[in-house]
């Protein structure tokens, strides 16, 4: 940083000037790929890379903006590339701006508050062209990239060392579960570890400000998600309750769609089911040994074998309830638990671990891209 003191000192003392995108790059439309080869050069949309071809239509460093879509998420380009119409590119004028200063800009401009469409979001040329971001000489510029890389290659690395656990973790899983594989290894139904039922298959009238009702959509990756569950009365609670109660350490099951994802009430519920397979443990370490059993492959393959093949996913309550599950003592499972938590904590939770530390990062480098990239505007 100090050198960057001393470089804005030598060079812009007094501010920095402050320009149109429209001064210093030309905004380009992207076309579509569909007549060109397969290849190595990629075609970028507004979600990313879609597929590589056997031509480019730009070769020299860009920022691409989405121009429908995800509008916030920006890509730097520094190898040849072809873009569809739902991302523009960038042709900057190099002698007054480093692209990927450029881009760390648009970043901290935060382009979502430049939609202007009322349903799915969109920029437009014109309103691009009038964005003003300052540009410091190009020493200066130089030296905020660095810094700024300096940032995104520590989130790049610890991303890549999550993923790299992420493996490590579901190898580890399914090593433990691979010697029940044995002709040793005894199985019962999953009925007989644990009480399994379904919730409601009737639809309760939604109200306004109610208790919550939980489908399949609401459970994913072991959590109960309550963002986007509908609500329904009291009255309608309490009936759907009087079949299919959940209690704390209750496993939910998804039966319709997307079969067998889990999520666990860690907490004390105040929720019902509808089309959601319900496995009542009473017990946090049985509760968590299923979770990690159910998502295991052998688990999936007799979701999988057993699942209906019809227009959509189902697999019936009969089919869940003798699903095979290990015979163990208290003790191994509680042992397995206690590994592949301690996995789990590492790779997933957002209060410790790398995902943790990775948000961390990430608040730090967008305060000091924000406060890098904040100048004073020199006077017309």
């Amino acid at each position: 940083m100090n050198y960057l003191n001393r470089l804005i000192k030598e060079f812009c003392p007094h501010g920095v000037t402050y320009l149109k995108l429209e001064n210093f790059l030309k905004i380009k439309n992207g076309g579509d790929y569909k007549h060109l080869g397969c290849g190595t050069y990629p075609v970028y949309g507004s979600g990313g890379i879609m597929t590589y071809v056997d031509s480019f239509v730009y070769d020299k460093p860009s920022v691409l903006i989405p121009r429908k879509g995800s509008i916030d998420k920006l890509y730097y380009v520094t190898e040849p590339f072809w873009n569809v119409d739902t991302v523009f590119y960038t042709d900057i004028d190099v002698t007054v701006a480093i692209p990927k200063y450029v881009y760390f800009c648009l970043q901290k401009s935060h382009l979502e508050q430049y939609n202007t469409a009322g349903g799915v979001p969109s920029l437009t040329q014109k309103v691009l062209n009038c964005i003003r971001i300052p540009l410091p000489p190009l020493a200066v510029q130089q030296e905020i990239v660095r810094i700024l890389d300096s940032f995104t290659e520590l989130t790049a690395e610890l991303t890549a060392e999550l993923t790299a656990r992420r493996k490590q973790y579901e190898c580890y899983k399914e090593c433990i579960f691979e010697k029940f594989n044995s002709s040793s290894a005894t199985f019962m139904p999953l009925n007989e570890v644990a009480n399994v039922k379904d919730g409601t298959h009737d639809s309760p009238k939604p109200v306004v400000s109610g208790k919550y009702l939980i489908t399949s959509k609401n459970v994913k990756s072991g959590k109960i998600i309550l963002d986007g569950a509908y609500q329904i009365s009291e009255e309608d609670f309490n009936a759907i309750n009087k079949r299919s109660k959940v209690d704390k350490w209750d496993i939910l099951f998804t039966m319709i769609g997307t079969v067998g994802e889990i999520g666990i009430a860690t907490d004390i519920p105040d929720y019902a089911i509808k089309n959601v397979g319900l496995i009542k443990t009473g017990d946090e370490v049985l509760a968590k040994f299923l979770k990690y059993y159910l998502t295991s492959s052998k688990a999936k393959k007799y979701i999988k074998d057993n699942r209906s093949k019809g227009s959509q996913m189902f697999l019936g309550l009969e089919k869940l309830r003798v699903l095979p599950v290990p015979s163990i003592s208290s003790p191994e499972m509680a042992e397995i638990v206690s590994i592949l938590d301690r996995f789990d904590t590492l790779c997933n939770s957002i209060t410790s671990g790398l995902p943790a530390e990775i948000v961390a990062r990430q608040k730090q480098y967008e305060y000091y891209r924000d406060k890098l990239l904040t100048f004073k505007e020199l006077d017309a």
